[in-house]
């Protein structure tokens, strides 16, 4: 029942980011992560349809979908520093 999500190159985070074009569509510094190349487009868009909740949709999702890959991406970090701590932590305690 369900998953079946289908996977966009398009919402992969960008690390160089082009920062010239995103102070010049005024992206608020809260927005401007990896995926605020994707935050252009949609509020493009947003301003065009006069933000009609139906339209945009595939930029929307395209958006949406990268914070979420960043979010694992972070998560998945997490994970290794918690794993990485507790070996540090036990190969500490085993030398003592």
């Amino acid at each position: 029942m369900g998953g079946s999500h289908h996977y966009s190159t398009e919402a992969q985070p960008k690390k160089d980011q082009d920062l010239d074009e995103i102070k010049t569509n005024r992206v608020p510094l809260h927005y401007r992560d990896q995926c605020a190349h994707l935050l252009i487009p949609l509020n493009k868009c947003r301003r065009e349809t006069f933000y009609m909740p139906e339209s945009c949709g595939h930029e929307r999702h395209t958006f949406e979908q990268c914070q979420h890959i960043m979010y694992e991406q972070r998560v998945a970090m997490k994970k290794e520093m918690k794993a990485k701590e507790a070996a540090s932590a036990a190969t500490s305690a085993a030398a003592m």
